[in-house]
């Protein structure tokens, strides 16, 4: 980490409740059942959340590691983390990122008021890891001095996606040739193709959804957005049971129901470099494991994934 950040405040939550609907085609081919896409095996012999955990553990001490799972995927996390137990939060039941980030957010300012916290989701790829840290690295540097802000690492678009949300930079506020951040002058979430295709030329980033801020900052977008959610969670305490709650909550989309509110209290950090790409979708993951030479058993030669990743 950098020298600068205090290693006892910085904590991450990986998020890794997802049904994985979309892709349950391929992880019936794959595992021979309907896992969650986290839990599946697609190339390297390991599960997406193991190459994410791998990833973000030379970054942030191991205590400070929280996981976000649901219980009906008992079977697969207990597999995935017998030594994380503590540091895992079971829902109930997927009731969207929202509000798996709210319960986790409760959970760590009850133990730091100071936390600065981020968000990874456990269905990514990146070609190169190290750069992914790296643009990690930055933005815990950076985003102290704005304390009021949540930062969001936007990749540079490849083509024009509309299964992804969009984020249309605004004015640079540091300028560095590897990182420069910038605030957000617009959240585009998942835009028809033609939008899509103007934002590309315009520059604009993909939203890759690992955010990085102090846990007061989130909290206060999610209590500007959905005040509902934070009063509900009022009657919860870490260890208690959140049947109740997430009986009284319906699901709540993160980027859709908040992030897209309030983009006068986003930065965005530009990550060029660490080929990211969102697994969402059979097509995805069959181009990443062709473009990297990877010959999983799965994938032969007759094998046509029936879902797009994207139009062009």
């Amino acid at each position: 980490m950098p020298a600068d950040i205090e290693r006892e405040h910085a904590w991450a939550v990986v998020l890794a409740g997802g049904d994985g609907k979309r892709l349950q085609e391929l992880t019936h081919r794959v595992a021979g059942d309907s896992r969650p896409k986290q839990f599946c095996s697609f190339f390297g012999g390991k599960s997406l959340l193991t190459h994410t955990r791998e990833r973000i553990a030379p970054m942030f001490p191991r205590e400070h590691t929280l996981f976000v799972v649901t219980r009906a995927h008992e079977t697969y996390y207990r597999e995935e983390l017998p030594d994380a137990y503590r540091r895992t939060v079971v829902q109930p039941c997927n009731r969207g990122t929202a509000v798996a980030m709210a319960v986790c957010l409760q959970a760590i300012v009850r133990q730091d008021q100071d936390a600065l916290v981020a968000f990874f989701p456990s269905d990514h790829h990146y070609s190169d890891s190290e750069a992914f840290r790296s643009s990690v690295d930055s933005g815990l540097g950076m985003v102290k001095e704005y304390p009021n802000s949540v930062l969001i690492l936007g990749a540079e678009a490849r083509y024009p996606e509309v299964e992804y949300g969009w984020i249309q930079p605004g004015r640079t506020l540091v300028d560095s040739p590897a990182h420069p951040l910038q605030q957000v002058a617009r959240f585009w979430e998942k835009p028809p193709l033609p939008r899509a295709r103007l934002l590309q030329r315009r520059g604009c980033l993909w939203n890759t959804f690992v955010m990085i801020g102090l846990a007061s900052a989130f909290l206060e977008l999610l209590q500007t957005c959905v005040p509902q959610l934070l009063r509900s969670l009022d009657r919860w305490s870490p260890g208690g049971q959140l049947e109740r709650i997430y009986g009284d909550v319906g699901s709540i989309d993160f980027s859709r129901e908040v992030l897209a509110h309030v983009p006068n209290r986003l930065l965005v950090l530009r990550d060029a470099e660490s080929g990211w790409t969102d697994l969402g979708s059979p097509r995805r993951v069959v181009d990443v494991v062709t473009r990297h030479g990877l010959r999983p058993q799965w994938l032969s030669s007759d094998y046509r994934p029936t879902a797009l990743a994207s139009s062009f």
